[in-house]
């Protein structure tokens, strides 16, 4: 087994390798292949090798920059995406422990705890007094 294991080491030197974007691939590949034993679909069995292809070209690759740069577009739109996420859950998170109010003079947004009753709120942004139930 040893053995195979450094064949293989020297195989892949200069090679790209696995990154963020051929797990992705992976993964994708994975999915569409489960769903391919339930809808018995020839189009899904072909998505799903299209990825696999997609991955396995990616990690034997030597063009290393290419790969790199395909992997920091993949990154970024990833990124973006789960940003979306990231911020409705911390709104939702948010909106469990305090009220956001909106001034009524300026509109800018105050973040007042739950549960403290009648409460007079100072707004930092224009200094106006407003009176509202936490």
């Amino acid at each position: 087994m040893n053995g195979f294991r450094e064949r293989f080491a020297r195989f892949m030197i200069g090679r790209y390798g696995m990154d963020r974007l051929g797990q992705f691939l992976n993964a994708v590949a994975c999915i569409f292949l489960a769903a391919g034993l339930f809808s018995r679909s020839s189009w899904v069995n072909i998505a799903a090798l299209v990825f696999l292809f997609l991955c396995y070209f990616r990690v034997f690759s030597k063009n290393i920059g290419k790969r790199f740069e395909e992997n920091q577009k993949f990154e970024r739109i990833w990124f973006r995406i789960s940003e979306v996420f990231r911020r409705g859950r911390f709104k939702l998170q948010q909106s469990r422990k305090y009220h956001i109010y909106k001034c009524p003079n300026c509109r800018q947004k105050i973040r007042i705890p739950r549960g403290k009753g009648k409460i007079s709120i100072h707004c930092p942004k224009c200094g106006i007094d407003f009176i509202k139930k936490s």
